[in-house]
């Protein structure tokens, strides 16, 4: 919700978020935005997904995230490695025009993809926690995260994107 309440407030094109505890860092967000600039990037682009090729947290953590951003991957064909990162930078009309629920942070690659956006993920530090303990474990982040999938997947197989085709008289 609170990602929402931001979006909504804010008043510039791009929005950037992160985590709460300090793991994600904010360094990285210049060279996000630069990407946005590159003339390589897909014309479409509207989500930078910011990937923890180098994660700092448990072996526990590590292996049921990346086991869960296998399943989805699979199931929802997004082809983000880490859905998981708080670290993101996206277009804020296009997560506007999204579906609004718990979680929809995990989600946010395979719903702009299913609104004909580009998603690129973003190799970006993660650091240590250093204060606080997560709000996720894996029994709270599995039962949600199916039922959230499921739902996800149902949300793709009912997008009808408009095909727009030149008119052939002019």
């Amino acid at each position: 919700r609170a990602v929402t309440t931001g979006v909504n407030a804010a008043r510039y094109e791009w929005i950037a978020t992160l985590d709460g505890d300090g793991q994600n860092d904010p360094a990285d967000i210049p060279a996000m935005l630069a990407k946005l600039a590159n003339s390589a990037q897909p014309a479409n682009l509207e989500l930078l997904a910011g990937w923890r090729a180098k994660r700092n947290d448990t072996f526990l953590r590590r292996l049921s995230s990346k086991i869960a951003n296998g399943v989805r991957s699979r199931m929802l064909k997004d082809n983000t490695p880490d859905t998981g990162c708080g670290l993101k930078v996206f277009a804020r009309e296009t997560f506007l025009q999204l579906p609004n629920f718990d979680h929809l942070h995990r989600f946010l690659p395979a719903l702009v993809m299913r609104n004909g956006g580009a998603v690129v993920s973003v190799p970006v530090h993660h650091r240590a926690r250093e204060r606080g303990t997560s709000k996720y474990g894996v029994h709270n982040r599995l039962w949600v995260g199916i039922v959230d999938l499921f739902g996800v997947a149902w949300l793709q197989r009912r997008v009808r994107l408009p095909q727009i085709e030149p008119d052939s008289d002019l």
